[in-house]
């Protein structure tokens, strides 16, 4: 039985959603992923700021939109998400009661993803365009004025400053240069030589843009499709100029691998994206046996530092009984996520990460893939940058949105309202058929 579109006029197929969600995501968002650059100008201009302002600026963006996603009431389509926060709300309470004093870190990264998540199923298209269409238009802006009147960038931001005054890092002297000292290049480090430090635009450091690049990446292979030609060109010439700016060398790797994956993505199943994470742990392994003297940042003594800090685990580390020294693993994403949140944590978190996507339409299916080869070979080389809100906003966002989007819905609409014809087929209240999202 076909839907007519008398039947669908009532139905929750979110085709109108936005109203007062869309406002609130076009604020809240672009808000959360450039806050860094809004308060570095005012600490360098107006008045000092401290790590408690910053901490405040999240505390913000972050119970406003949870207030409201309260005020609509939790729905059945969370369930997934609320399980996901009230474990981890467990493992906070637990954390805190076997150390000895509150310890909420990685509960905070896991309510960053869970309110952006249902933030984005609650999102029409039209607001997600806006959103990365705004922010890529800031970065891009501050990424050219940073190559190109890096002194301009560097008297109106400040980074130095802001990050000695705001997380306590004093600046090692570099003949006067305002840049975040961690942006400064590395004596043979790969570098294509197009700028003289590595950027980091509205973000400040480098680290942040170069994810925010990986994000662009998820969101230009799963929505390419659906994209206008300004919005790819936009975002694909940010991603190119991050890259070639930025240094990167595990984003040139994962844009690679998203342009490839485009084709192959969509023929993944479910143990395929299960075992992306169990992939890329024996990858570092096989390193490790190779390379067990790498050290240094190079991409294989990041692996080796990761790796080496897995065969040190020891039974403390996998309860999470010493989290005061959660500081010593910044720079290696597994590592951090196990001392913080037990082993069970990086068990849960895996499951959340690969299994809370949608899998219905090669698009969902595409972002899947993107989503989990990003966190999981982030987590590799790298510390908790990845859940950082700047970064979470946007990625997670995407995430809610594109499993509410084009599969799930229409494909309960479709079921519940008889929506499947006798070619088996799906379609649209027009009559239109799902060819090219189902194939």
């Amino acid at each position: 039985m076909e839907i007519s579109a008398s039947r669908t006029s009532d139905l929750p197929i979110l085709a109108h959603r936005g109203g007062r969600e869309g406002l609130l995501v076009r604020v809240i968002v672009p808000t959360a992923a450039l806050y860094n650059g809004f308060l570095a100008i005012i600490n360098a201009h107006v008045m000092p700021l401290g790590f408690a302002h910053v901490a405040l600026a999240e505390i913000v963006l972050l119970f406003i939109s949870l207030f409201y996603l309260l005020f609509r009431g939790v729905t059945q389509q969370a369930l997934s998400v609320v399980s996901m926060i009230g474990f981890f709300a467990v493992v906070a309470a637990y954390t805190s009661a076997a150390n000895g004093f509150p310890f909420v870190d990685f509960f905070r990264n896991m309510l960053i993803i869970a309110v952006f998540c249902q933030l984005g199923r609650m999102t029409d298209e039209r607001t997600i365009k806006f959103v990365f269409r705004a922010v890529c238009v800031v970065v891009l802006a501050v990424l050219l004025l940073e190559i190109f009147l890096t002194r301009i960038y560097e008297d109106l931001f400040y980074p130095a400053l802001y990050f000695s005054r705001t997380r306590g890092l004093e600046q090692i002297s570099f003949g006067g240069s305002k840049i975040f000292q961690n942006a400064v290049k590395i004596p043979g480090r790969f570098s294509f030589g197009l700028s003289d430090h590595r950027t980091a635009s509205v973000f400040l450091e480098q680290v942040s843009l170069a994810n925010f690049s990986g994000v662009l990446d998820i969101y230009l292979v799963s929505r390419f499709k659906r994209l206008k030609t300004f919005d790819i060109l936009l975002v694909a010439f940010t991603i190119i100029l991050i890259l070639l700016t930025n240094d990167s060398r595990s984003m040139i790797a994962f844009s690679l691998i998203c342009l490839v994956g485009y084709f192959v993505f969509p023929r993944l199943g479910g143990f395929s994206r299960s075992m992306i994470m169990p992939v890329i742990l024996c990858a570092g392994t096989l390193v490790y046996f190779l390379r067990p003297d790498a050290s240094g940042d190079t991409l294989d003594g990041r692996v080796a530092l990761t790796m080496h800090g897995f065969y040190n685990l020891d039974f403390i580390g996998l309860l999470a009984l010493n989290v005061r020294n959660i500081g010593a693993y910044a720079d290696s994403g597994y590592i951090y996520v196990i001392n913080a949140s037990t082993v069970f944590g990086l068990i849960a978190f895996w499951a959340f990460v690969t299994f809370y996507p949608a899998t219905v339409t090669k698009d969902q299916k595409r972002f899947a893939a993107a989503l989990s080869i990003f966190i999981f070979m982030n987590m590799m080389i790298g510390g908790n940058a990845i859940f950082s809100i700047k970064i979470g906003a946007l990625m997670w966002l995407l995430a809610g949105y594109m499993k509410s989007s084009a599969g799930e819905t229409k494909l309960t609409l479709a079921s519940e309202h008889e929506g499947g014809r006798a070619d088996g087929g799906l379609y649209r209240a027009d009559g239109a058929k799902f060819r090219d999202e189902y194939g």
